[in-house]
């Protein structure tokens, strides 16, 4: 969804990809209620077997039909159409995701240099001046590596034109997002909220947006704020999401210094 699908969409393959994200959401959300279900306290003999015929069978067969589709079209026009570099770029940020279900030990190996090295477009010790001061690109480039939060820019033609890579992510970013639709980065039954944002921020009807939610033990706040020009003309959306558990369980007061172990 990540990776093999922004490669598909530079060749101008939308469709597919689309359909395929949201039969993949719906296998989730079975595999989820199968997960729920056989949780349940005090489950009979009986409960099992209508747990297997209502859930899991049906989710069976939406992973299996997800498979052949993969196997027998996603996959072999992929493998038609992209060039061994795009097979590098997309295995060289895997990691980022994660593997299904085994990490592979051997076998296929990307080309050299898949990714040149982005080098500064300024010249050595040349920095960028804002009203406010000055900083090198070495220097802009250390700041957005060290912020405690995740930044994207999506510029006015809704396309990603930027995302910072900290130590700390809150959710994975390849760079192959970077000129792809803001619409084909998210699952298709949100893309109707992304819509609305952009048109909101678009028209100057908002100018933030902002969610909270809980995930894997962590208190996530994503906000959503409209970038605008010195007259105010729509520039694009700037994402910032943050992982504030431990803001959210601070009492009291500190007033000398202490670092954290």
């Amino acid at each position: 969804e990540h990776l093999l699908f922004p490669v598909l969409e530079r060749r101008g393959v939308t469709g597919p990809p689309q359909v395929m994200w949201g039969k993949d959401d719906e296998v989730r959300e079975m595999l989820k209620a199968l997960d729920s279900a056989l949780r349940e306290e005090g489950l009979t003999a009986g409960d099992l077997a209508r747990v297997g015929r209502e859930v899991a069978e049906p989710a069976l067969q939406a992973v299996e039909e997800m498979i052949y589709k993969e196997e027998k079209i996603l996959l072999p026009m992929a493998r038609d159409m992209f060039t061994d570099d795009e097979w590098g770029e997309i295995w060289t940020q895997s990691p980022e995701y994660g593997w299904c279900i085994v990490a592979p030990r051997e076998g296929w190996k990307p080309p050299e240099a898949v990714e040149p090295a982005r080098k500064a477009e300024l010249p050595a010790g040349a920095a960028v001046s804002f009203p406010s001061g000055s900083l090198t690109y070495e220097q802009l480039a250390g700041l957005f590596a060290t912020l405690p939060v995740d930044l994207t820019f999506v510029d006015a033609d809704d396309r990603v034109r930027f995302f910072t890579e900290g130590p700390e992510r809150i959710f994975p970013r390849s760079r192959a997002i970077v000129g792809r639709k803001v619409q084909h980065c998210h699952p298709p039954k949100s893309v109707d909220v992304v819509e609305r944002i952009l048109e909101d921020f678009r028209t100057g009807r908002r100018d933030v947006a902002e969610f909270w939610i809980e995930l894997r033990g962590r208190f996530l706040h994503i906000r959503y704020f409209a970038v605008r020009g010195g007259d105010g003309e729509y520039l694009g959306t700037l994402e910032v999401s943050q992982d504030v558990t431990r803001i959210r369980a601070l009492e009291g007061e500190r007033r000398l210094l202490q670092y954290e172990e």
